[in-house]
């Protein structure tokens, strides 16, 4: 009976230990919130600093459809543990009832269903005000790139074509561009990270590979067989599949290498 009690306590520690919060609660990096206003727009944004002692490059990171979970914000403190400034915009600011933020709705679904319904025009308002007050904070390098998940994939490419100075922009089996306009004013590489097994987004790369290459620009996207979608969050849960967690850990080791490029 001992051992069974000692078993299951070590399981209950184990599963706590790989939730999202148990990294956000005991991370030794400094955490801030801030507001980053333009017009009559104010765009809640969680900024994780790495310990250095030289200035940093940012990097924007972009949520899923989810909005800004927790997940995400592991995430920024994972890129501050690296060594850079992550930036985590709540695109869902000002959406959810009462005029608040992700964490004000009700479910994930009434989420989902909101993100759904946000103007395109005022997504890439909201993260060009955000990359412009990036580039202000004063331990910043002036170097920014930009990543994102899934619906945050999508709005990396719509980044990467409406801002300049970027240094790079990586998509998370988001969709990519299917006509020229799309890929005419990129600047920065493209580096695209994909799920075998995610057919819907995958449909797109062909297209956004061609419209890249035929206006002599960088897009070098990696497919990582047997993943589905979602794999970079679903891959650190307990339960995930083998090809999810082994694609999220290559995708890790190849996007820390790129940003050190």
């Amino acid at each position: 009976m001992r051992s069974a009690i000692v078993f299951l306590t070590a399981l209950l520690v184990a599963c706590s230990a790989a939730t999202p919060n148990a990294r956000l609660e005991t991370t030794p990096r400094h955490d801030e919130w801030m507001d980053v206003k333009y017009g009559t727009r104010s765009v809640h944004t969680y900024v994780v600093y790495p310990q250095r002692s030289d200035r940093a490059p940012v990097v924007i990171v972009i949520h899923e459809n989810r909005g800004l979970t927790d997940w995400v914000r592991t995430v920024a403190d994972r890129l501050a543990e690296e060594g850079y400034i992550a930036v985590a915009p709540d695109l869902l600011s000002g959406a959810a009832p009462g005029g608040g933020n992700t964490k004000d709705f009700p479910s994930e679904d009434a989420a989902r269903e909101a993100i759904g319904k946000l103007p395109r025009q005022q997504t890439i308002d909201d993260l060009r005000a955000v990359i412009d007050e990036a580039r202000k904070i004063p331990s910043a390098n002036g170097r920014v790139a930009v990543g994102g998940f899934c619906w945050g994939g999508g709005r990396t490419w719509d980044v990467a074509s409406n801002v300049r100075g970027l240094y790079a922009a990586f998509p998370f089996y988001g969709t990519g561009p299917q006509d020229a306009a799309g890929v005419a004013n990129i600047e920065a590489p493209v580096y695209g990270f994909y799920g075998g097994d995610d057919a819907r987004v995958n449909a797109t790369i062909p297209k956004s590979q061609e419209l890249m290459q035929a206006a002599g620009k960088r897009y070098e996207p990696v497919t990582y067989e047997g993943a589905g979608h979602a794999f970079m969050r679903l891959g650190e849960a307990a339960d995930a599949s083998e090809a999810n967690r082994k694609a999220h850990d290559e995708a890790w080791k190849r996007w820390l290498a790129l940003l050190k490029q």
